[in-house]
């Protein structure tokens, strides 16, 4: 240690910001990167997801929902039996037509 860092100790102080600095600099790089580059990185993750698990064809998603408004009726038609009786007997009719 000299005796001119005693004197003047702006040399280790700024040996000290540039260590704090450098690291939130290279954050202050990746976010605008991230920022610039995001509908390219969405557009990767999700052909990856498309990969990973394909999307249904469209016959599928209409079963599925064709099946799901089945599943709704019986469960309302579970829910009226006691109740109205002719309303539960009619909903399910309309579930088995489907």
């Amino acid at each position: 240690m000299s005796v001119l860092s005693l004197a003047f100790p702006a040399e280790a102080i700024a040996a000290n910001v540039l260590t704090v600095a450098r690291p939130l600099l290279g954050l202050g790089v990746l976010a605008a990167m991230m920022v610039v580059f995001k509908p390219l990185l969405v557009g990767l993750l999700r052909a990856a997801l498309l990969v990973v698990k394909p999307r249904k064809s469209l016959e599928e998603r209409s079963q599925r929902r064709m099946l799901q408004s089945v599943l709704m009726l019986n469960r309302m038609a579970r829910d009226f039996d006691g109740v109205q009786p002719s309303l539960a007997n009619e909903l399910r009719a309309i579930a088995s037509r489907q």
